[in-house]
């Protein structure tokens, strides 16, 4: 999804005060790490991942990784904190998360 600098401004804005739901650590992305993302995803649409790795290049490749699997955008990355979103078209309209149009 392609997501406009105002949109992904107003993400920003609403995923501050967020704290990261899921951890990534040693063990990588595993089936039931993959499957937690994916529900927990769905369910909020707009979450923060911690990857826990000593290596940069690893880190960044496992978000890209989380984005492009499970087709989320990464709105922002703070060291090993990213911020990512997908929108849920199946959740009830007043439950899903309002984005300005651009």
């Amino acid at each position: 999804m392609d997501l406009s600098e105002a949109q992904k401004k107003y993400l920003r804005g609403l995923g501050h005060d967020l704290k990261p739901l899921i951890m990534v650590g040693d063990a990588g992305l595993s089936e039931s790490l993959l499957a937690e993302y994916e529900a927990t995803l769905a369910h909020h649409e707009l979450i923060k991942v911690k990857v826990r790795t000593a290596d940069h290049e690893s880190r960044d490749k496992m978000i890209k990784q989380l984005c492009v699997d499970h087709s989320a955008s990464l709105i922002q990355r703070i060291g090993s904190v990213a911020l990512l979103y997908r929108a849920n078209p199946e959740k009830k309209p007043e439950k899903r998360l309002r984005i300005p149009s651009r």
